[in-house]
């Protein structure tokens, strides 16, 4: 609501800074105030207490959980497609000095990988963050030079600019071979399919 009162004026800090009068006159318009003095003088029922309970603990856990599982899903459902059921899901690989890491999709096998696929959906920020770049880190170090390594994701990475960056650095390096969104899934499909080709899957 802030943006549509905003517009191109931004929402961000440097705005508010910038013109404070203006900023909080767009602010007060969306009828804030209003909605939280009604929210602070409506009778409490106990069932808020546990709405309130479920949203912050299991309710919060569990939509992470959905949100990484789609992404899953999104991949599994295209090397499914490609490869038959010549792969190995949520395992351990073993790299060619013995090095191990988990990834989501070992292909053919976490024994002998040649491509890996990694997924990662749930909204990170702060550890989760640092969790995935962490795991990308992981593989790298384990996986066969020539191994492809796939990175899919359903984060929001506007407001994780800094570690998209990494994330793309990993690719420009050729540690990634490529990373993929939802909206890419008949590039996904074609390059597993050239890659099988050209390793003989």
């Amino acid at each position: 609501m802030l943006r549509d009162a905003r517009g191109d004026s931004g929402t961000s800090v440097k705005a508010y800074r910038a013109d404070r009068e203006a900023f909080l006159e767009d602010l007060l318009a969306t009828g804030v105030l209003e909605a939280m003095a009604e929210e602070a003088n409506r009778r409490a029922h106990w069932t808020d207490v546990l709405v309130e309970r479920l949203r912050s603990g299991r309710g919060s856990a569990i939509s992470g959980q959905k949100r990484g599982r789609g992404v899953e899903d999104f991949a599994e459902a295209i090397v499914t497609k490609v490869f038959g059921g010549d792969f190995q899901a949520r395992c351990t690989f073993q790299g060619p000095r013995g090095q191990e890491a988990k990834c989501d999709f070992a292909i053919p096998s976490k024994s002998a990988a040649r491509i890996l696929i990694e997924s990662k959906g749930y909204g990170a920020t702060g550890s989760k963050m640092t969790d995935i770049l962490g795991d990308i880190r992981t593989i790298i170090a384990a996986k066969r030079p020539d191994t492809a390594l796939f990175f899919t994701d359903g984060l929001t990475w506007k407001q994780r600019q800094s570690d998209l960056r990494k994330i793309v650095e990993f690719q420009n390096a050729g540690d990634i071979t490529r990373i993929y969104t939802f909206a890419m899934a008949k590039q996904f499909e074609k390059d597993l399919r050239e890659l099988k080709a050209e390793y003989r899957l």
